[in-house]
């Protein structure tokens, strides 16, 4: 038979992108204290098809995730997108995972004792590796401290931060969580103001020196709607 996807296209219509989504697939993460967490992501895979081409073997996207079934982090997300760009012949690669990352709870208030992040990796490559790294940080409302209590309590979600940063060096997640989770802590008894925190937690990220380029956007939740400030740098022009 004829790989009818393949046959050269006459028409010079560039695709600009063609692929599958919303896969459902088992992960392994890397984590900083138990070295591996086992999760479940949502994946997006697709490319820019040239235009000499009809399109592509959806079939291929799954054969390339099976490939690297149980290898996944990091360090691998590169190579996936390499197999993509090559087996495809695309001019570029994209490839988005989504998934929920659980670490023991701050404090021993919170049931039932892990606190869920929910995670999102944006990779392109097309001359070179662009990568985002994504996470959302939930707020907890802060109930008033009793004089004889050692902790806070939580009553509930005052709203979430979500933080995407490009790094120059490897970090953990659970270290990029800790970053922004620092920069969240109210300097008082209650949250403070959406601006106040954001810009809190932008000084946080500076401090480090393994991003390139970070945004910060916090989102306050209140009854009926939400309020919200953002950061970014360095700014896109």
């Amino acid at each position: 038979m004829k790989d009818i996807q393949s046959l050269h296209d006459s028409r010079r219509i560039d695709i600009r992108k063609v692929g599958v989504k919303t896969i459902s697939y088992p992960i392994i993460v890397l984590d900083k204290e138990r070295k591996t967490q086992h999760t479940v992501a949502r994946v997006n895979m697709y490319v820019n098809l040239p235009h000499r081409f009809k399109g592509t073997h959806m079939s291929r996207f799954i054969e390339i995730l099976n490939r690297f079934h149980g290898k996944f982090n990091l360090r691998t997300f590169h190579l996936i997108l390499e197999e993509m760009k090559i087996r495809l012949e695309a001019e570029a690669a994209h490839l988005e995972i989504e998934f929920p990352y659980f670490l023991r709870a701050a404090t021993v208030m919170q049931a039932p004792g892990v606190e869920r992040y929910d995670c999102r990796l944006h990779g392109s490559l097309a001359n070179q590796l662009d990568l985002v790294v994504e996470v959302d940080v939930p707020v907890p409302l802060l109930c008033c401290r009793e004089e004889h209590e050692s902790f806070a309590r939580f009553s509930g979600i005052w709203g979430v931060v979500t933080a995407a940063v490009r790094m120059n060096r490897f970090l953990w997640i659970e270290d990029l969580i800790e970053l922004i989770r620092q920069g969240a802590l109210p300097e008082r008894n209650r949250p403070d103001s959406v601006e106040t925190m954001c810009n809190r937690i932008g000084s946080a990220l500076d401090q480090s020196d393994a991003f390139d380029w970070y945004k910060v956007v916090v989102k306050n939740i209140v009854s009926g709607y939400a309020t919200f400030a953002s950061t970014e740098w360095p700014e896109q022009q």
